[in-house]
């Protein structure tokens, strides 16, 4: 369903590992479970766990949601909603939409959610939010000022109109929940949020669009069964991107041709970014969105510093045409182009930019998909799940745990006047007015 192709780097290798044993010592731990963050591997198995009645309990409560509104406003960030807003725009279509989801607590821009406070006034609108612990600073201040409003247009009947995805057990949102009878979507304990999209956290709100959401895990569980064996796509990605950072290449940029998958990069940049970025290791991830970026990027691909190297997801068959006409006037010379689909000239394009970046030095790795359709998408997330997996643990880095974000959390809960940080309050106040000098 996936395939990977290393031909456009491999002549970068200065002499091709051999990591075999590493491979299948790793490849060992991770389904042993004995590995670093081992007791985060609940997505793991998560294909073949989650039932068809898990599945129809989530379609049941998506139907029900879609009776009292056809816009949503799910509140989460991170994990808790970049997998799910990946599979929107892969799916949906770009601009008739008979379903409307709109998303906040992703950041603390004032300006973001005033508009969408005053756009949501005059709307019918339903709430989901998304958080483990429910104290997440974002989404728990987007969840505040939402509530507020749904309650002030809804009154008694508000609760009837939040759902609630968080630990079933514990956290402030647990609690509320409980207290106010949201309807509740339970989170595992062992999945962290970058790895979520196929628990409730993106399939409520995908069921909700009226995607296929059993497709989404018969693609994942397809794609689990694929990735048993050690020989696999996902490992031969693992291991390529391993080798080119070890011969200098520490930018690795996403790369797609479907505007579709734009967010898909987006996603993928935390699954690596969080996953492999410790102990002063791991890959500098960024993303372009090709042919648009190479009027903008192009002269750095082709000629900036060599450290650079490209992944690139290509679709291979389109679902949607629209052909070139001809013009009888022909002022700009595309005549030639007569009668071809824009997916043929986008693929002629795919492959001029490959060769010309691969021969400027730059090593490409293409991972192609069948398609842009449910099945592929539940296929995609759980590739990239295992072969992110595998990548951490050949730098000799846990996947699971992100310590180094807690740094700007407690500097932004001093500034901001927490209790019990008033003594990093003051080291900080007394660091900024040095540097204001």
């Amino acid at each position: 369903m996936i395939k990977v192709n290393i031909n456009y780097a491999k002549p970068f290798f200065k002499k091709e590992l051999n990591l075999e044993k590493e491979i299948k010592e790793i490849h060992q731990k991770i389904h042993e479970k004995s590995g670093l963050g081992s007791e985060f591997l609940g997505w793991l198995e998560l294909p073949i766990k989650t039932t068809e009645n898990d599945l129809k309990s989530l379609i049941k409560a998506a139907q029900e949601a879609r009776t009292k509104s056809s816009t949503l406003l799910v509140i989460g960030i991170g994990g808790s909603y970049l997998g799910l807003k990946a599979g929107l725009e892969m799916l949906t279509s770009t601009f008739n939409k008979e379903f409307e989801i709109l998303f906040a607590g992703f950041n603390l821009s004032e300006s973001y959610h005033r508009d969408l406070y005053d756009y949501l006034k005059e709307k019918d609108f339903i709430i989901n939010v998304i958080s483990k612990s429910g104290t997440t600073t974002e989404p728990a201040l987007a969840f505040r000022i939402f509530k507020k409003l749904l309650e002030d247009k809804y009154h008694e009947k508000a609760n009837e109109r939040i759902f609630v995805t968080t630990d079933k057990e514990k956290g402030s949102l647990r609690k509320m929940a409980s207290l106010k009878g949201y309807q509740t979507f339970d989170l595992a304990n062992d999945i962290g949020g970058r790895f979520s999209v196929l628990t409730a956290v993106g399939l409520f709100p995908l069921a909700f669009a009226g995607l296929d959401i059993k497709e989404i895990m018969r693609g994942a569980k397809a794609s689990y069964y694929d990735l048993l064996k050690r020989d696999n796509d996902a490992y031969l990605y693992a291991k390529t991107r391993y080798q080119l950072y070890l011969e200098g290449k520490t930018i690795e940029t996403i790369v797609n041709y479907e505007p579709q998958l734009n967010f898909f990069l987006e996603w993928w940049m935390q699954l690596f970014g969080e996953s492999e970025g410790k102990d002063n290791k791991g890959l500098f991830v960024s993303s372009a969105k090709f042919t648009t970026d190479l009027h903008s990027l192009g002269q750095l691909f082709q000629e900036g510093p060599r450290l650079m190297f490209e992944t690139v997801l290509k679709v291979k068959e389109s679902s949607k045409t629209i052909k070139i006409p001809a013009d009888n006037d022909n002022f700009d010379d595309l005549n030639y182009l007569k009668e071809k689909s824009l997916t043929e000239i986008n693929d002629q394009a795919f492959l001029a930019t490959l060769l010309a970046h691969s021969e400027g030095g730059v090593p490409n790795v293409v991972i192609e998909i069948e398609k842009l359709d449910c099945y592929h998408f539940g296929y995609l997330v759980y590739f990239f799940f295992k072969a992110c997996a595998m990548s951490a643990y050949l730098l000799g880095v846990n996947p699971f745990n992100q310590p180094g974000v807690e740094a700007y959390k407690d500097n932004m809960f001093a500034l901001l006047g927490k209790q019990g940080y008033q003594e990093l309050a003051q080291k900080l106040t007394k660091k900024i007015e040095d540097k204001s000098e």
